[in-house]
């Protein structure tokens, strides 16, 4: 059920707060990655635990949703947004306090249990708000949280974290937290439509209902391949660029500083073409581009940071393009009146197959003699694989508030 119609201006500043909340989730999990040398190494831990550490998180997310899909649909959005957000907040200082890797696994799962449920609500949202002729734009104004997430955000948790110690970074996004949960909740509208249609069914009953349609079915397929493709590769990518590229702890925020100064200019760009071309044909050219720098990342040799910069510059601009249209088909293959459901469903499939695929790409690779990675090209051939799996499902699905119901 669509929310009612708001101004342009209401509406902006709505996608902009949705956007800044997704900014802070965004960052708390992609932190880990980076600080994945430092934890290998401060907490004396494998690869594959460090890669169990960033599946702990999804899997939790994941459950959660699950979890979620009893009650999302029986609160004000607003209300049950801010709710979801202070308690993420505490799950990240909590973060920044751990002392050991159990401990850290324990504050993880937490931050996972309410972070996973805050995307799929904040995808909600703008789908109930935004028309869908506009909602491929909307998509790029909030999926632009991944730019800023990476342009701003990872290089100065980083820079945190080499001169004050990795716990810096997390109490930085838990304080950026705090303040924008006290944005949100003077600039979000009541948004508590959904609780006005008649019979609504039950919690349990909207489970059953969106279980039992095959186009929801195909969308979660859809949404799971979308993400098992980029965390077979995207978990390890510090990791290997240190010890087989061979750069330096001061030159991986590079990495992320310019793949998000690019983001943040194609996001923008990836949102127009979804509503002008259309989303499936849109997705489907994307879909296919990232295979290419998928690839060149996971067979990348000893290289100059430029030829390096190139190639992940590339990996950050196509895997989170391709987020845009992805996203866009997710929230209108969704009944509209069982949407809320369905989104935090679809959050714990999403965690699921990241966890899974992170925790996959934790056992492909391993270290020989020299502490080299190997075996990286494996994960990145699997995401390839899935990548393109995803375009034939993507023209499978209806969309609903597109013309006749084909594809956008």
């Amino acid at each position: 059920m669509t929310h009612p119609t708001l101004s342009a201006r209401r509406e902006r500043w709505l996608l902009l707060t949705i956007a800044g909340i997704q900014f802070t989730h965004i960052l708390d999990f992609m932190i880990m990655m980076p600080l994945g040398p430092q934890f290998t190494r401060l907490f004396a831990i494998s690869d594959a635990q460090f890669g169990l550490l960033v599946s702990a998180y999804t899997v939790s997310a994941g459950v959660s949703g699950l979890a979620a899909a009893t009650y999302v649909d029986r609160f004000d959005r607003k209300r049950l947004l801010l709710v979801l957000y202070a308690l993420f907040a505490l799950a990240t200082l909590a973060c920044g306090l751990a002392t050991d890797y159990g401990f850290l696994m324990a504050a993880r799962v937490a931050a996972g249990m309410f972070g996973g449920v805050l995307s799929a609500l904040s995808q909600t949202i703008v789908a109930d708000v935004v028309p869908f002729e506009r909602r491929g734009r909307a998509m790029g104004i909030v999926m632009s949280s991944f730019s800023f997430s990476t342009v701003a955000g990872v290089p100065m948790g980083l820079y945190l974290a080499n001169h004050l110690g990795w716990q810096a970074a997390f109490f930085a996004i838990a304080a950026v937290s705090a303040l924008l949960a006290v944005g949100a909740a003077l600039t979000l509208p009541r948004l508590d439509h959904h609780l006005r249609v008649a019979d609504r069914p039950s919690a349990f009953r909207g489970i059953a209902l969106v279980l039992s349609e095959r186009n929801h079915l195909e969308a979660f397929g859809f949404s799971a391949l979308l993400m098992f493709a980029g965390f077979l590769v995207i978990p390890f990518i510090t990791i290997y660029m240190q010890t087989n590229v061979g750069l330096t702890d001061a030159q991986i925020p590079m990495l992320y500083l310019v793949g998000g100064l690019a983001t943040l200019f194609t996001a923008r760009l990836f949102g127009r073409l979804s509503d002008r071309l259309g989303k499936v044909r849109t997705f489907s050219m994307l879909a296919v581009a990232v295979n290419l720098p998928l690839m060149a990342t996971t067979l990348l040799p000893s290289a100059p940071l430029p030829v390096v910069l190139v190639v992940s510059t590339l990996l950050f601009v196509f895997l989170s393009g391709r987020m845009i249209p992805g996203m866009a088909l997710i929230t209108s293959a969704a009944q509209p009146a069982l949407r809320g459901t369905f989104m935090v469903l679809n959050a714990a499939v999403q965690s699921a197959a990241m966890g899974l695929a992170a925790f996959l790409g934790g056992l492909i690779i391993s270290r020989d003699a020299a502490g080299l990675v190997q075996h990286y090209w494996v994960s990145g051939l699997v995401g390839a694989l899935a990548s393109l799996a995803s375009i034939w499902v993507a023209r499978r699905l209806v969309l609903h508030g597109a013309a006749a119901g084909r594809p956008g």
